[in-house]
């Protein structure tokens, strides 16, 4: 199964993630959606699942998603630290036991397993500014296995 991961569009869905995300069966995104509208247009690729960010205020969205795919668990949370997670995200994960944790909010590619659990960011896909790396990606699912190509903007 072949799955799309985007984050911190801030509002703005770069025009080359429909090309990308052509052919995924679902899509996830990890929160600092920005409008509803860059929703609704990635729903015209495939099904999504979103997540609130914290500048997601006139959103509705909830916080936390959990999603299985392919036999597969993943929990998408918007700001989540792999090395030091809160109380509440540490409490999700023992609750749900996900095989991966989806997240953003740092504006950095991440792509780990700690204590068993891949924990993956995609990057930042909003509006270029600053000379940040910009980056969206595709999780494959596998089997027992979770591959990932991150994919410049």
């Amino acid at each position: 199964m072949k799955i799309g991961v985007i984050s911190d569009t801030h509002g703005f869905l770069d025009p080359r993630v429909e090309k990308i995300f052509t052919g995924v069966d679902h899509i996830l995104h990890a929160g600092d959606v920005g409008y509803a509208s860059i929703i609704l247009e990635l729903r015209l690729i495939a099904p999504v699942t979103v997540v609130l960010g914290n500048t997601d205020s006139d959103l509705d969205y909830r916080l936390t998603e959990t999603v299985e795919l392919a036999q597969k668990k993943i929990l998408v949370h918007h700001i989540v630290n792999p090395w030091a997670l809160s109380e509440p995200v540490a409490s999700l994960i023992a609750k749900q036991q996900p095989n991966a944790v989806v997240f953003g909010h740092t504006h950095k590619k991440f792509a780990e397993m700690v204590n068993d659990v891949f924990f993956f960011n995609p990057g930042y896909a909003g509006k270029p500014r600053f000379g940040t790396e910009r980056s969206v990606a595709i999780l494959h699912l596998d089997g027992q296995e979770i591959r990932h190509k991150f994919v410049p903007l």
